[in-house]
């Protein structure tokens, strides 16, 4: 049977992670990875909600030794913990804060944890032992579970950190500003740490100034994992950030003159990572440099009528990925958007990619996305009859855009987009708002976006 070791490249005596500018040692992470295990519940799943990165990592690790699997949902709604009750009669929370979880059994992480006086070994964990189950983040409908075993985590993180080249950095700072429950904080922030001997810092990073202050304050050489959405606000802000030495970016497509506005602000090589939560991480590239994303080692790509599927060692069924994927062999891709993202009007066809990476480019607008309201379909819109010169439509009948557009006008915005797209999919209406109510990723979810439309009906900000 074979098994990995939790943590691969710290040695004795080295840094795991840092909280509030203090270190936390590997042997220390190691007992209090044994003394949480001993005290956890005897129950087959934890849902870990722990948001200090270092408490997260704790408790992902004392259940894996305790044969536990990790339930990791993109949020905390009442609604959906519940429904994870229903489908996993034997889960419980950990959590180190003190809001209640009705009907659900909590284990709260001690405020202190009480270590044995031997330092423990390395644990050992068992490849086909399940890990994670990952949930879509319901921005297409109700949450969906996709499993992930510890060596499928493992293989992915070690053909990450090679294609990285990850081991140059030594044990460099790691910092994020993505939240560790979802499959992408979970494998570059919690795995990649766990493989490559980084520093794991305990802060989840959110305003500019704090990005800011903890990167300054952390010693080089420094990763920053974040998002579009994040990255965006960031360098909008006139202060320099901080040298980075790697910028890791994933979530949504980053347009090119962002990545290459990062590289110049923070000095150091932004990588964008692609993946999903049915399969976990792809693919990579730089995106200053290309457009073209590579699979990471052990993974190939297949197309037949159905769509393209991605299958390899990090990858324990061939998973049919949710992308528009124009293969250049079976390693080599350009990506065009989510297939549940095609729009078709007037019998021509784009995505909402293409169309938000030009929203978002014009001048002023500091965040956009075009939406499609639920009637016009889930995977595309209909609007054969459309008239290319927009004359009848009807407020949300097709594509609307909500707009962050301080001191610009929608007039402005539709008269910059008439230069970029083609006609027929100009929105209407043209919704300013002062900020989209964007998840801890940076996505919409389906109920904030039909609720921005209900608002578009009643012709709130809309033009």
């Amino acid at each position: 049977m074979t098994a990995h070791p939790l943590l691969q490249a710290h040695g004795p005596g080295t840094i795991f992670a840092s909280r509030s500018g203090q270190p936390i040692s590997v042997d220390t992470f190691l007992r209090d990875v044994a003394a949480l295990a001993a005290l956890l519940p005897d129950r087959g799943a934890m849902v870990n909600l722990c948001p200090d990165r270092y408490r997260f990592a704790v408790g992902f690790a004392a259940a894996l030794c305790r044969g536990q699997v990790n339930l990791l949902p993109p949020h905390d709604a009442p609604d959906l913990l519940e429904q994870l009750r229903t489908d996993y009669p034997e889960l419980y929370c950990l959590t180190d804060d003190a809001s209640p979880k009705p009907g659900l059994a909590v284990f709260r992480y001690p405020s202190m944890l009480q270590h044995g006086k031997a330092s423990p070994a390395i644990p050992v964990i068992a490849a086909e032992q399940p890990a994670a189950v990952l949930f879509t983040s319901g921005s297409t409908g109700r949450p969906r579970p996709h499993a992930r075993s510890w060596g499928e985590l493992v293989s992915s993180a070690l053909a990450e950190g090679k294609r990285l080249d990850i081991a140059a950095l030594g044990s460099a700072a790691l910092l994020g500003t993505v939240p560790h429950q979802h499959s992408y904080g979970l494998e570059s922030l919690l795995m990649l740490a766990l493989r490559h001997g980084l520093t794991l810092h305990a802060e989840r990073l959110f305003f500019p100034a704090d990005i800011r202050a903890e990167l300054a304050a952390a010693a080089r050489p420094r990763i920053l994992v974040t998002t579009p959405v994040h990255l965006r606000v960031l360098l909008a802000e006139p202060e320099t950030p901080p040298p980075v030495d790697m910028v890791l970016c994933a979530t949504a497509p980053l347009a090119t003159h962002l990545a290459r506005e990062a590289e110049a602000r923070f000095a150091g090589a932004l990588f964008e990572i692609y993946g999903c939560s049915e399969a976990g991480q792809i693919a990579a590239r730089r995106t200053a440099l290309t457009e073209e994303w590579r699979c990471l080692d052990g993974i190939t790509l297949r197309r037949d009528a159905t769509g393209v599927w991605a299958s390899g060692e990090p990858i324990a069924v061939e998973t049919l990925l949710p992308d528009v994927i124009e293969l250049r062999d079976a390693t080599r891709f350009r990506l065009h958007g989510r297939i549940a993202d095609m729009v078709n009007v007037a019998g021509k066809r784009t995505s909402l990619v293409h169309l938000n990476y030009h929203l978002n480019a014009i001048d002023g607008v500091r965040d956009g996305a075009f939406v499609l309201p639920d009637e016009a379909g889930a995977d595309e819109a209909e609007a054969d009859e459309a008239e290319t010169d927009e004359a009848g439509a009807d407020a949300v009948s097709r594509l609307a855009a909500f707009v962050v557009a301080p001191g610009r006008s929608a007039e402005y915005i539709l008269g910059q987009l008439r230069r970029r797209i083609d006609a027929a999919f100009l929105p209407r209406p043209i919704c300013l708002v002062a900020e989209l109510p964007r998840n801890a990723l940076g996505k919409l979810p389906r109920q904030e976006i039909q609720r921005m439309i209900a608002d578009a009906r009643k012709g709130l900000g809309c033009d």
